[in-house]
């Protein structure tokens, strides 16, 4: 999902990660849903890729998945 939302912005992972201060591996990783970004970065995120509410939740949704 925020893959498709960083897509849909024409953004490349490496922008992200420029943009969210991070890594690009540890961007990568949040990009796969295969980490949990901290709350700092999750708030950028949301601004960056003007997520909704809805995605929000299917997004920590998949996250807690993935970890089970």
């Amino acid at each position: 999902m925020i893959k498709e939302k960083r897509k849909s912005k024409n953004l490349t992972q490496e922008e992200m990660s420029e943009k969210l201060g991070i890594s690009l591996r540890q961007y990568v990783r949040i990009d796969n849903e295969k980490a949990f970004p901290r709350r700092d970065i999750l708030k950028k995120l949301i601004t960056e890729l003007d997520l909704t509410n809805e995605e929000i939740g299917e997004y920590i949704k998949n996250i807690t998945e993935n970890y089970a």
